[in-house]
């Protein structure tokens, strides 16, 4: 299933990337797209990792059984 590069630059990052692995043009892009693939999945993970670290982080703090005070709340927002 064939595809056309029609922008130059793109055009030159393949042939160069392509040239310095030794690789032919399809197994350049190959190369490239799933190096991208793993690195978005990566940064995924990592992000994904620090958010469970927050929350877990955040669910060991004590509880105090104290009701919020709507009435203060509402305060913080009067013009």
């Amino acid at each position: 299933m064939p595809f056309h590069v029609r922008d130059p630059e793109t055009d030159a990052l393949v042939r160069e990337l392509a040239q310095k692995t030794k690789l032919g043009i399809t197994e350049a892009v190959k190369l490239a797209a799933t190096e991208a693939l793993a690195a978005r999945e990566k940064a995924r993970a990592e992000k994904l990792a620090r958010m469970e670290a927050i929350c877990a982080e955040f669910d060991a703090l004590p509880r105090t059984g104290l009701k919020a005070d709507k009435a203060f709340f509402d305060s913080l927002n009067d013009d």
